[in-house]
């Protein structure tokens, strides 16, 4: 069996008989689009340090600079400012959950969640100062051990117990954040011990309003972080909560169909009136809850399979844990929830008239939908496409059609890596090989995690410029 091969057919795909019987008004109406906000990313990265900077300032202005020659005074001095900069870390960490569209046009899912797994320990970090440094620096001033003074804490000041609980729950986050970890816990149970982020924030708020020497005396001070805490709070339940609901209202989301492409995956076609006013590009994901007794509590993310096209919206998913392989006993008529759509792994981000994709696996899906969006060109298109055997494969009679509809090529890699397939199937010589011309490409990668790092460093050694590569690591949206 060849590990590479070109295909190229005629003819674009066309949706599914019953599918197609589901034609209206709808359907010739253009698809709307995600608004383009008027923010840039460096505005945001000024605000960012504009208000940590205050926080500074307001620290200083309030007499809490420590006198150096004091040890105790330096030790809580350090304290105060982590527990400041902590919380505040905190509530940028809470914007970064909201799901905000404006921050994922700005800087799309890989970059937020980067900077959410960075600023999550940073935040543990900085808390976990505040109270060893705190307590140390309290513990020397009145000649106490360090546990006499934790003791002293929880027993005697106000809300001071609510605190540590808060502690033990950022830590706890934090721990299960770890990649080590994190690969021993299911997606459900990961995203449920996330949501204990807003409990242990709402209980370090009443221990900073009543113990926080930042607060004493300082209206201003209370109504800044008071701001600070309704802000995050109502971008939260704004994209989470009010947007969501009156998404399910307006489309009323339900299962029509599905189709096993594989023995282990299934597409899933959903239908909803007025499609077309969902904003929404090929490439992106929405956070999928299928309202059923067994799954109606449990949310995941899926890219769409197929551009968005008034009529339907279709996911195609791998059934590798629990959640997945529930989804082939749905119904149709199952009412469908959305939280959406996220990404920027769209086709505006395109600088060139030519485009290579690149997929592993599963990550097909994203990259199936981009095609179908892309302009009928001559030679506009290449994909290669990675996979362990053919069984693994999905779409290809799809792709074949799509990409010779725009006079591409299609370079399948199919194979066991050190077998079938060179060990490193994705080094510079394979990619010059296969597409000569890719520096003059915008370059769409998806797939697991390990592929997408080794493109992009043989992309770089190939003097690609970064501008023009686009990437999606899979492990996000499963």
């Amino acid at each position: 069996m060849p590990t590479r091969t070109s295909a190229a057919v005629l003819a674009a795909p066309a949706p599914p008989a019953d599918l197609g019987a589901l034609s209206s008004a709808a359907t010739r109406r253009p698809q709307r689009v995600p608004r383009r906000w008027g923010l840039r990313p460096r505005d945001v990265m000024l605000i960012f340090a504009a208000n940590a900077l205050l926080i500074v300032g307001m620290w200083v202005r309030h007499g809490q600079f420590p006198n150096l020659t004091h040890p105790a005074a330096v030790l809580t001095g350090a304290g105060q400012l982590a527990a400041l900069l902590g919380t505040y870390c905190a509530l940028v960490q809470v914007v970064l959950m909201s799901r905000s569209p404006w921050l994922d046009d700005l800087f799309g899912i890989d970059r937020i969640s980067g900077w959410h797994r960075w600023l999550g320990f940073s935040t543990v970090c900085l808390i976990c100062g505040h109270v060893v440094f705190t307590t140390a620096g309290y513990a020397m001033a009145d000649g106490r051990s360090f546990a006499t003074q934790t003791w002293v804490f929880l027993t005697t000041y106000p809300y001071m117990l609510m605190a540590y609980v808060a502690v033990a729950l950022f830590v706890l986050v934090a721990v299960t954040s770890v990649r080590a970890a994190r690969r021993r816990v299911s997606h459900q149970t990961w995203h449920f011990i996330h949501l204990y982020v807003y409990l242990a924030i709402a209980l370090a708020f009443a221990h900073q309003l009543t113990a926080g020497t930042d607060f004493a005396g300082d209206p201003w001070a209370v109504g800044y972080w008071v701001a600070l805490y309704v802000a995050a709070a109502l971008l939260v339940v704004a994209f989470r909560l009010v947007i969501p609901l009156r998404m399910a209202r307006r489309h009323r989301l339900r299962v029509h169909h599905l189709v096993a492409e594989s023995p282990n995956v299934l597409s899933i076609y959903i239908t909803g009136r007025d499609l077309h006013e969902l904003p929404m590009r090929a490439g992106q994901f929405f956070k999928f809850r299928f309202v059923t007794r067994e799954l109606w509590w449990r949310v995941h993310p899926f890219s769409l399979s197929a551009a968005p096209n008034g009529k339907y919206l279709r996911i195609t998913v791998k059934q590798v844990g629990d959640f997945t392989r529930s989804l082939k006993g749905l119904r149709p008529g199952t009412p469908v929830l959305l939280e959406g759509p996220h990404g920027v792994f769209t086709s505006i981000r395109r600088r060139r008239p030519r485009a290579l994709l690149i997929a592993g696996g599963i990550g097909i899906t994203p990259l199936r939908a981009l095609i179908e969006e892309m302009p009928q060109r001559k030679n506009s298109i290449a994909l290669l496409y990675r996979a362990s055997s053919w069984n693994d494969v999905v779409f290809k009679d799809e792709l074949d059609q799509l990409v010779a509809a725009r006079g591409g090529v299609i370079h399948y890699i199919v194979g066991r890596r050190g077998r079938e397939v060179h060990p490193q199937p994705f080094a510079p010589r394979f990619l010059s090989a296969s597409v000569p011309d890719l520096r003059d490409r915008d370059v769409f990668v998806c797939g697991p995690r390990e592929m997408v790092d080794a493109v992009i460093t043989s992309l770089r050694a190939l003097r690609v410029p970064a501008a023009q590569v686009h990437c999606e690591r899979f492990a996000f949206l499963t």
